[in-house]
C-alpha cells in the first residue's frame, strides 16, 4: 500500500506516521515534520515524474511507502496522480483539513457554495473570470497566479481578498485587503489559498447542493423578466439561440456589445460566465445595472460606443454578442472579431446589414453560418380563442474561430 498523509492546514499530524515505511515522499517542511524511519529513503518532491518513478519501484517490490501532502491530498492534490499511476486500490489516504477549508474557517465563513479553482500551473485568467462573476471564490495559487496578479486584475472591482499564508503553522497570517493593496504587494511564497469576496452576496441562502455555480432553473427568459425600453430588447426566441451559439460557462469572459437592456448579458452571467456589457445611452447603463442586481448576477457594465469603447476592455473575451445595427456595425463586428477567442454572434433586423456583418466575421478568419428567426406567439383574442401574433424577423449570425492547427495533435 501507498500511505498518503495530509498536514498542515488542521490538527498536528502524529510525527510517527511514516512508522514502517521504507520510502517517505513529500516536500521539505513536511518531511521535516515526521519521524523519518532509520534507513528509509527520503524524497524531497519536486518534479513529480521522478518522484512516482521511484514510488513504482517500491510498489513493484511490494515495500511499503508513505507519501505526506499538504491539507485533503484528495483535493486538488497528489492523490489524483498516484490512483492514475497505480490504481486507487493501493492507496490509504488519510485527509487533513484543506487549505480552502482553514482559509474560509479563518474568515467565519460557510464554504458549501463557494467556487474553488486552482491556478497553480495554470492560466490565471480562468480564475479572474471566475472571481468576476461569483460571489465567494477560493482560489489555490501558483507562481504567476498569486494575489499580486489576481488583485491587479480585480482592482476595478469591490472585491475583498483574503489572503491566507502558511495555514496550520507557526508563522500562518490572514490578511483582509483589497484587489488595488494586494497588487503592490510582495507576498512571497507562502500563500497557500486567495478567497476572493463579493461580501453583499457573500452569505447567500442555504444550500442543499454544494457548490458555487449552479445552473438557473431556466434561460432565454421572457422579456418581462427584464425593464427595458420600448421593446427594445432581444426577443426570448433569438435570445435561445444566441445563448445555445454563445455558448457561456464558468470561467470565460462574455461581451455583450450594444447591450440595451442587458438581457443577454445577464443570461451569460446566470450561465456562469463573467459578463462586460457595452452600451452607449446613460439610461440603459442604469438599466443593464437594475436587471443585473434583480438577478442576482454581476455584470461589469461599460458606458461607451463601439467599436472605440472595446480598447479599453481590457482581456479578450472568449464569446462576444453584437446587438444593434447601425452604420458602425460592420466595424463593430470586425473589431469583436479580433480580439473574441472563440466566437461572435451577432443579431441585426435589418436585411441591409447582413452582408456587411458577414463579410466582417469572414474576412477574420471565422467561419461564419447564420438564420433568418421568424416566430409567431399565441395570442388571446376575444370569444376565448387565440391567434398567432407574428414577431419581428431577426438576423442571427454567428463566426467561429478555426482551431490552431496544432490542437488536439498528440506528441
Amino acid at each position: 500500500m501507498i500511505t498518503v498523509v495530509g498536514m498542515g492546514a488542521g490538527a498536528p499530524v502524529d510525527e510517527r506516521c511514516a512508522d514502517g515505511a521504507e520510502l517517505v515522499v513529500g516536500g521539505r517542511r513536511h518531511l521535516d515534520a515526521v519521524r523519518v524511519p532509520e534507513g528509509a529513503e527520503r524524497v524531497v518532491l519536486g518534479p513529480l515524474a521522478p518522484a512516482l518513478d521511484t514510488v513504482g519501484e517500491y510498489v513493484a517490490g511490494e515495500r511499503p511507502v508513505v507519501v505526506l501532502a499538504s491539507g485533503d491530498p484528495g483535493f486538488f492534490g497528489i492523490v489524483r496522480a498516484l490512483a492514475e499511476r497505480f490504481g486507487p486500490e493501493r492507496l490509504d489516504v488519510r485527509p487533513g483539513v484543506s487549505s480552502v477549508a482553514a482559509a474560509f474557517a479563518r474568515a467565519g465563513l460557510t464554504w458549501d457554495d463557494a467556487v474553488v479553482v486552482s491556478a497553480h500551473g495554470r492560466d490565471p485568467r480562468t480564475a479572474v473570470h471566475l472571481c468576476r462573476a461569483h460571489p465567494k471564490v477560493a482560489v489555490l495559487t501558483g507562481p504567476g497566479a498569486g494575489p499580486a496578479e489576481l488583485g491587479a486584475a480585480l482592482r476595478d472591482t469591490a472585491r475583498v481578498l483574503v489572503v491566507a499564508s502558511a495555514l496550520g503553522s507557526a508563522g500562518e497570517r490572514v490578511e483582509r485587503v483589497t484587489p488595488a493593496e494586494a497588487a503592490v504587494r510582495d507576498w512571497g511564497t507562502a500563500v497557500s489559498v486567495v478567497l476572493c469576496l463579493d461580501e453583499a452576496r457573500a452569505l447567500g441562502p442555504v444550500r442543499t447542493v454544494a457548490g458555487g455555480v449552479v445552473r438557473p432553473a431556466g434561460w432565454a427568459l421572457h422579456e418581462a423578466e427584464f425593464e427595458h425600453r420600448d421593446s427594445m430588447i432581444t426577443k426570448f426566441e433569438v435570445r435561445a439561440l444566441a445563448l445555445a451559439r454563445l455558448g457561456p460557462r464558468p470561467g470565460e469572459l462574455v461581451w455583450d456589445v450594444g447591450a440595451g437592456s442587458g438581457s443577454v448579458a445577464v443570461e451569460c452571467a446566470r450561465l456562469g460566465a463573467a459578463v462586460t456589457a457595452v452600451e452607449k445611452a446613460p439610461d440603459g447603463v442604469e438599466r443593464i445595472r437594475a436587471n443585473a442586481a434583480a438577478h442576482g448576477v454581476d455584470v461589469r457594465v461599460v458606458h461607451g460606443t463601439a467599436p472605440g469603447a472595446l480598447s479599453g476592455l481590457g482581456e479578450d473575451p472568449d464569446a462576444v454578442f453584437v446587438g444593434g445595427g447601425g452604420r458602425e456595425l460592420p466595424a463593430v463586428v470586425a473589431a469583436c472579431a479580433r480580439r473574441a477567442r472563440r466566437t461572435v454572434v451577432v443579431a441585426v433586423a435589418a436585411l441591409d446589414r447582413v452582408p456587411a456583418a458577414r463579410a466582417a466575421l469572414t474576412d477574420a478568419g471565422f467561419t461564419c453560418d447564420g438564420v433568418l428567426l421568424q416566430s409567431s406567439r399565441l395570442a388571446p383574442l376575444p370569444g376565448d380563442v387565440t391567434r398567432l401574433a407574428a414577431a419581428n424577423p431577426v438576423f442571427l449570425l454567428w463566426g467561429v474561430r478555426p482551431p490552431a492547427l496544432d490542437e488536439g495533435v498528440s506528441q
